[in-house]
């Protein structure tokens, strides 16, 4: 597996290169890095699956209301940003324009 030097991403290859996903740095393959890698549409029960796309949604959904573009629907999740002897700090992410806002009890 490669990891690309400048942001520490994975990088995949990319015909002859190894090309980081999250800062776009390329590297050549060697021959040695490439017999590394072997695609296939058949996956076994032992293989591992690095999947990274920004379409992934892996946290819950609740309807709110955006407060920039009036969609109704955003991700959220909690952080105790404060004391222990307070309650969490609620984060939301619009589905549709990607804004983040936090909202306290």
């Amino acid at each position: 597996m490669e990891f690309c030097p400048k942001c520490g991403a994975v990088m995949f290859p990319k015909g002859d290169i190894f090309e980081c996903r999250n800062c776009e740095h390329t590297t050549k393959a060697t021959k040695e890095s490439m017999s590394e890698y072997e695609i296939s549409e058949k996956v076994e029960s032992k293989d591992s699956i690095i999947v990274t796309s920004d379409e992934i949604q892996t946290l819950p959904t609740a309807v709110v209301k955006c407060p920039k573009c009036g969609n109704k629907e955003a991700s959220w999740w909690l952080i105790q940003t404060r004391g222990a002897d307070e309650s969490e700090t609620r984060f939301f992410r619009c589905t549709k324009c990607s804004l983040t806002w936090r909202e306290y009890d």
